[in-house]
């Protein structure tokens, strides 16, 4: 059996770059000195090339692994200090956007393209948003508190997904959650998926409790994983999704009438009647 892996690797790299330094500072005052450098360029250029190959096969690789895995939900990660999310309720006349199409074109009147989208949070019957929820730094509805209530919002704990004013996102349970005035969106929803880094005690393996559901997941480099069952899935295995990609906290958004609008995966879903939509813009050059 091959017993070479990524350690022994490294560990070679590392002799190497060991040994250059001492041959060029034994050798350094010698005629050789030019030809040494001249070799330490090409291995540490060499070296170099090794490490970045080495870092995206491992990218790459634990991607796969997941993707392979969960073949069945489709999943999208967001820098948000690199990328422009936005949340969205209403139009400036007052209008629900209520689907992506119509999102869409507005966004495009406006030199805007979008890139993706989903739905982003339960409402209630009049259509508003269920619990906080905050847009450009305005509350538009209150936080909901309450320990007793009927549906998947109050499977306790329930959570906050926000991103501040300097565009750093953040999953808290409602219970940990501070209002302030450095938050710019803010949209809560329920139940956690994911707490601390375990899955949600009420959730049952193989339970046949099936729906569409889509999510979103706080990673460790400060990402935000969103993702979308494209099959029927329970809440154990959709949480377990977000546990295997290492997220600390992850929160459901909604179920039965999750919708997902991502071209660049070829998912373009642009129908739909909810309230508030999670959207990443890109603006378009004339």
């Amino acid at each position: 059996m091959n017993k070479w892996n990524d350690s022994n690797c490294d560990h070679s790299i590392y002799l190497f770059i060991y040994l250059f330094i001492y041959l060029f500072i034994a050798n350094h005052k010698t005629h050789r000195m030019k030809l040494i450098r001249k070799i330490g360029l090409v291995i540490i250029s060499i070296i170099i090339l090794i490490l970045l190959i080495s870092t995206g096969d491992k990218s790459k690789k634990i991607i796969s692994k997941i993707e392979d895995e969960f073949p069945n939900i489709l999943n999208y990660e967001i820098n948000t200090k690199e990328s422009q999310l936005d949340f969205y309720f209403k139009n400036e006349n007052g209008k629900r956007f209520r689907n992506h199409r119509n999102l869409k074109k507005w966004l495009a009147k406006r030199n805007q393209k979008l890139l993706f989208a989903m739905n982003g949070g339960m409402y209630n019957k009049d259509l508003n948003p269920q619990g906080l929820y905050i847009e450009n730094g305005n509350k538009i509805t209150a936080i909901d508190r309450k320990k007793n209530g009927y549906g998947n919002f109050y499977m306790k704990p329930n959570g906050i997904l926000y991103i501040t004013n300097d565009n750093q996102a953040q999953i808290k349970t409602t219970i940990e959650f501070i209002a302030n005035d450095s938050i710019k969106y803010a949209t809560q929803s329920g139940p956690m998926l994911i707490t601390k880094g375990k899955i949600h005690p009420k959730f049952n393996e193989g339970s046949k409790n099936i729906h569409i559901r889509n999510g979103v997941g706080l990673l460790p480099n400060g990402n935000l994983l969103f993702a979308m069952s494209k099959k029927k899935i329970n809440f154990y295995d959709f949480a377990t999704f977000f546990k295997q990609n290492k997220c600390e906290n992850a929160l459901y958004l909604d179920g039965f009438v999750s919708k997902t609008y991502l071209p660049s995966k070829n998912w373009i879903e642009e129908d739909g009647n909810f309230g508030v939509i999670i959207g990443q813009i890109k603006k378009m050059i004339n």
